[in-house]
C-alpha cells in the first residue's frame, strides 16, 4: 500500500525551508502532494497560478512530488486525495502551539488523518515567506533564502533590477 501525504501551505513564495521539508517528506512517503491553498488569511503577493508554477519549477528534483492547488477545507481535500497524513513544517517553538491546535482540530474533523511535524534544518529556521518578501521589496538579496527562480520572480514582482 502506497503512503500518500499532503504538505499544505500558501507558499507565497516557496522558500528553502519549504524545500527542505518537501525533500525530507518525499523520502519518508511514497508520494507527496504539495497543496497550495488558493484561499489564505495572508495577503498574497503571487497569484495562485504563479505560486504553483514557482513550486513546480523548484521541485523538479523530487520525482514523487506533485504540486496542486486546493480551495476547500484541508481535511476534506486530504480525504478526497485518499491521503492519511498531513505534513507540517516547524521552524521554531513558536510555530508548535499554532500547528498543534490545527492538528487537534483536524483530528476532530477527520480521525483517519494524522499530522506529522518535520523540523526544518537549523539554517532554514529563521526563514519566513513574509520576511523574504520584505527583504526583496526593499531591494535586499534573498538568494540565500529562496531558489533562483523565486529570487528572480520577486525582483520582477517588485520592479527591482
Amino acid at each position: 500500500m502506497r503512503k500518500l501525504a499532503i504538505y499544505p501551505g500558501s507558499f507565497d513564495p516557496v522558500t528553502n525551508g519549504h524545500l527542505d521539508v518537501i525533500g525530507r517528506a518525499a523520502k519518508i512517503f511514497d508520494e507527496l502532494i504539495v497543496g497550495v491553498a488558493k484561499q489564505s488569511p495572508k495577503n498574497t503577493t503571487f497569484t495562485i497560478d504563479e505560486r504553483v508554477e514557482l513550486l513546480r519549477d523548484s521541485c523538479t528534483d523530487f520525482k514523487n512530488v506533485k504540486i496542486e492547488s486546493f480551495d476547500n477545507l484541508l481535511v476534506d481535500w486530504t480525504a478526497q486525495k485518499n491521503a492519511e497524513v498531513i505534513v507540517r513544517g516547524l521552524r521554531a517553538l513558536s510555530d508548535f502551539e499554532y500547528e498543534f491546535q490545527m492538528a487537534l482540530t483536524n483530528r476532530k474533523l477527520n480521525k483517519r488523518i494524522e499530522t506529522v511535524f518535520l523540523m526544518t534544518r537549523e539554517d532554514c529556521s529563521c526563514i519566513s515567506s513574509s520576511m523574504i518578501k520584505e527583504i526583496a521589496k526593499l531591494g535586499g538579496n534573498v538568494n540565500n533564502f529562496v531558489p533562483e527562480n523565486v529570487a528572480a520572480a520577486l525582483k520582477k514582482k517588485f520592479g527591482i533590477r
